[in-house]
């Protein structure tokens, strides 16, 4: 979602003459526009960019009522949001925003598109469970999804370099309690690890890789199904189990064995990309895995395409609208924290192809450091990423908030000259790719390596863990130790 297309909520309308039209427009009153029937207008005004829609309101009283209506504002927020994340909305926001604006649901359009600022606060452990040692002890590089309303943990490294081997799950309901119960569901299925993937399908996780804590990296594929019986009351009745899953190795092979590497969700398939594999070598290679009908056995296929991002660890990578990957970060063969940006999308010919973004540093928000390793990147509504923390190549920690707006990235392919090198690959970035969000509440301390997920709604984010600062001890440069809090970030209120 454009930033600039906020800025039409508050201008003035056009001024119109006696009849209620535009005087800039009344020339054109006998325009074969102005016969059109209202429901085929409201077709037209559906397929119109947010921007085109509020400029067409301000031409006449007759438009105006009809391109500022609720009915059609609900529209846009199903095309814009996604269908699911609107119902979620219309239980938990809408009841809100029909108490303060007239029309709601352009209020909750103007709401989401000029987000600056959220809401942190954090959800402790339910009392009861801590004393029999029912939480999950403090940890970073574990995985963290969210899947029928409950929060699903699992592995992640502690405390002396050890791996952890636990599946927990927490029920989050309706997002109003402040505290939460963990369940401890499986250990040592799968085996300990930290620095894996998981991503979530339906019902489903998908786990890849990882590395133990003799440095063993993995290649293995886990499915994960998430299970509720009838006696659901809080949660407990939720568990998950564990299968590895079955691969056609007769017309493909498994990836290399690694971890440190990014992954999500795309057309209910897995995407992973580099990592730290053998001996340390960090890797610059992409892999789809597609799952079979059930999930009861799948394929990996790798991404052979050029240009593609140099090898790196660290990173993230994330699906946006459905449509994109998008591609943050991390930490290159030379060590060095980067902040270069790549989307994976669906090409002409119809094949996966990566795409540089270009932009200026300039054009960053004063005071922001972009480069980073071990952040989160989590889609928020609007076609947008909420990027959180990580640390630089000095291994300072961060505890920002900023928000990558995909939608502000335009192609280039005709504005560079022709012996620009992969012309048709690049992409530029407008002044409103980044954006610095301010915070209110409890907010995180600085961190790296946490994990972060958001619910259907788009509306609430959870972030766990992760390695934050330490108190210094004697001859130490930097403290340094593991954490066990959970947030939940509200976006919108």
């Amino acid at each position: 979602m454009a930033s600039s297309s906020s800025s039409f909520f508050f201008a003035e309308p056009t001024p119109t003459d006696n009849n209620g039209s535009s005087s800039v427009s009344s020339s054109s009153s006998s325009s074969p526009i102005t016969n059109m029937a209202p429901d085929h207008l409201f077709t037209v005004l559906l397929l119109l960019p947010v921007e085109s829609i509020l400029s067409f309101a301000a031409t006449c009283k007759r438009f105006r009522s009809l391109a500022t209506s609720d009915t059609l504002w609900e529209s846009v927020c199903t095309r814009e949001f996604g269908a699911s994340s609107v119902d979620a909305l219309r239980s938990s926001l809408l009841p809100n925003l029909r108490n303060v604006a007239a029309k709601p649901w352009m209020a909750m359009y103007r709401k989401v598109s000029r987000l600056d600022t959220v809401s942190c606060r954090r959800l402790l452990p339910d009392p009861d469970a801590a004393e029999l040692g029912g939480i999950p002890s403090p940890r970073a590089s574990h995985s963290l999804n969210f899947i029928s309303d409950c929060l699903v943990l699992f592995g992640g490294g502690c405390e002396g370099g050890r791996h952890l081997d636990e599946t927990w799950i927490a029920y989050v309901g309706s997002n109003s309690q402040t505290m939460i119960k963990w369940q401890k569901v499986s250990t040592g299925i799968p085996s300990g690890r930290f620095g894996h993937t998981c991503v979530a399908i339906g019902n489903y996780v998908i786990l890849f890789g990882g590395i133990n804590d003799r440095g063993v990296r993995h290649n293995d594929t886990w499915v994960g199904r998430v299970l509720s019986t009838e006696n659901n009351v809080g949660g407990g009745g939720i568990t998950l189990s564990w299968r590895l899953l079955d691969l056609d190795l007769g017309s493909s092979r498994a990836p290399p064995p690694r971890g440190a590497h990014a992954a999500c969700c795309f057309e209910r398939k897995m995407v992973i990309q580099g990592g730290i594999g053998l001996y340390g070598l960090r890797l610059g290679d992409t892999w789809v895995l597609e799952p079979a009908e059930g999930f009861c056995s799948g394929t990996w296929r790798e991404l052979l395409t050029y240009p593609a991002p140099p090898p790196r660890s660290g990173h993230s990578l994330s699906c946006i609208g459905g449509t994109k990957m998008v591609l943050f970060g991390g930490r290159g063969l030379g060590y060095e924290a980067m902040d270069d940006l790549w989307l994976l999308q669906i090409s002409e010919s119809g094949d996966l192809m990566w795409v540089q973004v270009v932009y200026e540093n300039q054009k960053v928000p004063e005071g922001v450091s972009l480069r980073r390793v071990g952040h989160s990147a989590t889609p928020i509504l609007g076609g947008r990423l909420l990027i959180h923390g990580g640390e630089d190549s000095l291994r300072h920690r961060k505890d920002d908030f900023l928000i990558l707006d995909i939608e502000a990235v335009l192609p280039i392919r005709e504005q560079l000259p022709p012996p620009a090198l992969n012309t048709r690959r690049l992409q530029q970035a407008s002044s409103s790719l980044w954006k610095r969000i301010n915070v209110k509440g409890h907010k995180p301390n600085r961190r790296s390596f946490h994990r972060a997920c958001g619910d259907q709604s788009g509306r609430y984010l959870y972030l766990y863990g992760g390695m934050v600062d330490g108190l210094l001890q004697p001859g130490e440069a930097a403290g340094l130790r593991f954490d066990g809090e959970l947030f939940v970030v509200e976006l919108f209120q």
